[in-house]
């Protein structure tokens, strides 16, 4: 990820927040918890809770005369007048709630954390959200592959249903027989019809262990039939690597997380080692993660210049460029994508296809094109994610909502019994033994 240090001093103690420039959602979802395509394109300031209450909100003062700062506190008292004065019907309802609702006493901190959750959806932006300490908790741990429990799934929660995009390899959902486009109509024999989907996520999580019934509607399938799933310990795959026929490497990245970039690389020098005719990058169902980890990838693979340009309301546009000692920038390429591929998935397969570097082959991705920054509250009440750009290929080419469109569009069977065929692979690989 692009970790841009911030150092503040406050007398000796140094303190440190990372900056982070995040391509999640669909951040990716995981272990049913954060959707492949909500999270998106992230990029954050996280700030520890003294840094965040200091100096951000607080006039600068000029000592050479008094009359700037009193100009500045003027404005500074004329502020928060004006914010004193439109919060008077907030706390008039904070009150009535206090004062006069059935079921007392009312939780505060989950009357906060709604009241923060509210004021971002009425931006309408579903990209842009809130995210309470759980929540934040099993996102961050997700994206970097550490531990949970749960089923094993990526999902998405902007449909009507929670809908499975794809099992993980080895997971309880995977050997369950839960399948790609699955959704979720029920839990424990309770209708969901209505339900946001990520109350829904949240339903579906338990211990390691416990059983749950999910009430699956699957496409080709008439009625709707029950999966009782076993909870088990998540440990969100990162990367997976081989050699196919032909002497064709494959690797597969599932998430853009903290360990990716070193992952790949450790794989690429085994498989180069081997000395492959070409290289398969699978980048389906992969929804995002760290900036930076889609600048590291790409690097892997394009030797120099622009990877992707971020572009401000202002009009402004920061560059990302290629960095130096990719291990497989020459080698034959293609990558497979599909519509669960986005955000940092769309950065690299995008920087790819753009420079000439590789063939993309599948379907259309997600269209995951717009920049998030991330800021972690005081006090320890969750994160923030509010879109303040979006993302351009090297040749300026606005993908939000369009996708990437591949060189060679390959579906993948629907009906029963196909489970193990793999068109998009097979043209992969195909279209290596020609180069």
């Amino acid at each position: 990820m692009i970790e841009r240090e911030l150092t503040d001093l406050d007398g000796e103690n140094e303190m440190k927040s990372k900056t982070f420039i995040v391509v999640i959602a669909v951040i990716m979802g995981t272990v049913l918890l954060v959707s492949a395509f909500t999270g998106g394109f992230l990029t954050g300031r996280v700030l520890n809770a003294q840094t965040a209450s200091q100096g951000l909100l607080i006039p600068e003062m000029s000592n050479s005369t008094g009359s700037a700062g009193s100009a500045d506190l003027s404005q500074a008292d004329t502020a928060t007048q004006d914010e004193e004065e439109l919060f008077r019907s907030f706390w008039q309802a904070w009150d009535v709630v206090h004062e006069e609702y059935v079921d007392q006493p009312v939780d505060d901190t989950m009357l906060m954390r709604g009241a923060i959750s509210g004021m971002l959806e009425a931006l309408g932006d579903e990209h842009t959200s809130y995210l309470d300490p759980d929540m934040m908790k099993r996102f961050e741990a997700a994206l970097n592959g550490e531990e949970y429990e749960g089923i094993g799934a990526w999902v998405d929660t902007t449909s009507e249903y929670l809908t499975i995009i794809s099992p993980m390899p080895g997971s309880p959902a995977e050997k369950a027989g839960l399948q790609s486009g699955d959704q979720i109509m029920a839990i424990d024999g309770e209708d969901m019809t209505g339900i946001d989907s990520e109350l829904v996520r949240q339903r579906v999580l338990g211990p390691k262990g416990s059983k749950v019934t999910l009430t699956i509607r699957r496409e080709g399938v008439e009625e709707p039939f029950d999966v009782v799933v076993t909870r088990g310990a998540i440990l969100t795959p990162t990367i997976e690597s081989k050699m196919l026929e032909d002497n064709i490497a494959y690797v597969r990245l599932y998430t853009f997380g903290d360990s990716t970039s070193r992952d790949l690389r450790k794989a690429l020098k085994t498989l180069m080692a081997k000395k492959p005719d070409g290289l398969v990058l699978d980048l389906r169902y992969n929804g995002g993660g760290y900036l930076d980890t889609a600048i590291e990838v790409a690097s892997e693979f394009i030797g120099d210049g622009v990877i992707a340009f971020e572009e401000y309301g202002d009009g402004t546009h920061e560059t990302f460029v290629a960095r130096k000692g990719g291990l497989a920038t020459k080698i034959p390429l293609v990558v497979l994508v599909n519509e669960g591929s986005a955000s940092a998935s769309e950065i690299v397969a995008g920087a790819i296809q753009d420079r000439g570097r590789g063939k993309l082959v599948g379907v259309t991705s997600y269209g995951k094109g717009s920049v998030q920054s991330v800021t972690r509250l005081v006090d320890g009440q969750g994160q923030i994610r509010v879109t303040i750009a979006r993302w351009l290929t090297p040749k300026e080419r606005q993908i939000n909502d369009i996708g990437l469109q591949p060189d060679f569009v390959v579906e993948m069977p629907t009906e029963a019994g196909a489970d193990d065929v793999d068109p998009q692979l097979q043209k992969a690989i195909e279209i290596l033994r020609k180069k």
